[in-house]
């Protein structure tokens, strides 16, 4: 039986050694604020949104939110954005996306000041991952499959990580974090040839695919871990699954990632952890 890498106990830990920072802050008259960037109702949207105000609620980081009709135009859209970025007391900024069909979602990402750009959206936040350098933030998500490695004490120096899936949400930028740690990296997509025969290679696999079943059996390997980025709906199951067809998995490596309670629990820790960072940068 693989060992379970829960993402709880990762939040927690990211929450406490956070704590110490917002109170530094807090003494020197600054409040770590984050805005929210929404438009329209999307069932997932509002429920990130939940769970990043409660989390930030409970370190002590205020967030207000910029909430715009579904049918607004792109002028109210831009106008929001550039109330963020005039904004001093506001230091990170998520804008939800994909936005409704008829907004220039490039256009309002390239409107964000990249400073407050706290999950990735900017082209001068992306630069920042791929030349290492504290530009901007890395996606959310893609930072927490680092965070989860790293507390559960797995050595990413040397190390032969296979990553499935090679969007600019998670599958690049996820890559060039897991070079900056010096592991070896192969990057799989629906293009690879005998994708399979790929990942039984790695010593820890990601998998960002976006499609339930995309790894099974055939895919894993005794030792291996597993760090399932997928989010999906199994309308079958009538529940939330991976990428990663567990039960087929599970019994064969020797740890992954659940879904739900994996991956995804750490990412609103990580997106509180930009904020706070942007605001130390910012009234450095």
């Amino acid at each position: 039986m693989a060992k379970l890498l829960l993402g709880a106990p990762v939040a927690n830990a990211l929450g406490e050694k956070l704590e110490g920072e917002i109170a530094r802050l807090k003494k020197t008259g600054v409040t770590p604020t984050l805005a929210i960037v929404r438009v329209g109702e999307r069932k997932d949207d509002l429920s990130y949104e939940r769970g990043a105000m409660k989390r930030c609620d409970a370190l002590g980081i205020d967030v207000r939110q910029f909430v715009l009709d579904g049918g607004c135009s792109q002028e109210e859209l831009i106008s929001a954005i550039e109330q963020v970025n005039n904004d001093a007391s506001i230091h990170g900024c998520l804008m939800f996306r994909p936005l409704p069909a008829g907004l220039d979602e490039a256009a309002a990402c390239a409107a964000l000041d990249p400073a407050k750009d706290v999950d990735c959206i900017t082209e001068g936040s992306m630069y920042g991952i791929f030349v290492n350098k504290p530009i901007g933030f890395a996606p959310c998500t893609a930072e927490a499959c680092i965070e989860l490695l790293d507390y559960y004490g797995y050595d990413l120096t040397g190390a032969r990580v296979t990553v499935v899936g090679r969007s600019l949400v998670i599958g690049k930028p996820v890559s060039m974090m897991l070079q900056s740690r010096n592991a070896t990296v192969t990057m799989c997509h629906t293009r690879t040839k005998d994708m399979a025969a790929e990942c039984r290679e790695a010593e820890i696999l990601v998998v960002a695919a976006g499609h339930i079943g995309t790894i099974g059996a055939d895919a894993a390997a005794p030792q291996q871990v597993i760090v399932d980025v997928g989010i999906n709906w199994d309308q079958n199951a009538g529940k939330l699954c991976g990428d990663v067809l567990f039960d087929e998995v599970e019994p064969l490596v020797s740890a992954i990632t659940p879904v739900p309670r994996g991956v995804g629990s750490i990412t609103t820790a990580v997106l509180a952890k930009h904020v706070v960072e942007a605001a130390r940068r910012q009234t450095a």
